[in-house]
């Protein structure tokens, strides 16, 4: 079985950065874990520095430079032949992460991504509607048929990623990995997985604006 890394942008998470390391880490699989604090001010980086276990690495950014310079800082550390990308707040559930790989190791599928809503939604609306229009949007301009791009659950060889020559710094770096690789035209499978979405109150970080920001660079990366 392939090493497995797994890359943890996180950026204000100490409610839930402990546990999800514990979920990862209990998932019976060849792995590093990766954790990239992308200069939290909530006490993420205490708890990370307190934590010891063989297959961890933490890294530190001095200050918030982004999810997407973040998940760059980690794959640059990355040693493992295929990498996931997994988020700090429990929205998504690391013991799926068996089936995810199994198209790529088979060589069915040169990217997995985790669906999310082929198991019904429970969320926000607003959430769901956004994704699906610019999901839509991707598959115009792409000529795709993918049900959500967006989903943080993307799973490749390193070799890939690293040949995306990817750059973006924020939340834009989900666009940019989907859209180099449809123009690629690399194969991507799309396997349901759980998803528990937070609320607002609960440390939700995406918002209506970010939907614009999102229109903006698939427009970007199909045209540049």
């Amino acid at each position: 079985m392939p090493k497995l890394s797994v890359i943890i942008p996180v950026y204000n998470e100490a409610n839930t950065i402990r546990q999800i390391i514990e979920k990862i880490n209990a998932v019976d699989i060849d792995k590093e874990i990766i954790v990239v604090d992308d200069g939290s001010s909530d006490g993420t980086g205490k708890i990370l520095r307190g934590l010891r276990m063989n297959n961890l690495k933490v890294i530190h950014h001095g200050s918030n430079r982004g999810k997407g310079a973040a998940f760059l800082t980690g794959l640059s550390q990355a040693s493992g032949e295929l990498v996931v990308i997994q988020d700090a707040d429990l929205e998504y559930d690391p013991a799926e992460y068996m089936k995810l790989i199994g198209p790529v190791i088979e060589q069915k599928a040169d990217m997995v991504l985790g669906c999310r809503f082929t198991k019904g939604y429970h969320g926000l609306l607003v959430h769901r509607m956004g994704n699906m229009l610019l999901t839509f949007l991707v598959n115009i301009l792409f000529g795709a048929r993918l049900n959500d791009c967006f989903t943080c659950y993307k799973v490749t060889r390193r070799e890939i990623l690293n040949s995306l020559h990817l750059g973006a710094a924020g939340f834009e770096i989900e666009i940019e990995i989907v859209s180099k690789v449809l123009r690629r035209k690399l194969r991507i499978a799309e396997i349901p997985v759980s998803y528990h979405p937070r609320s607002y109150s609960e440390g939700k970080k995406i918002r209506l604006k970010d939907g614009f920001w999102a229109i903006a660079n698939i427009l970007k990366y199909k045209f540049s």
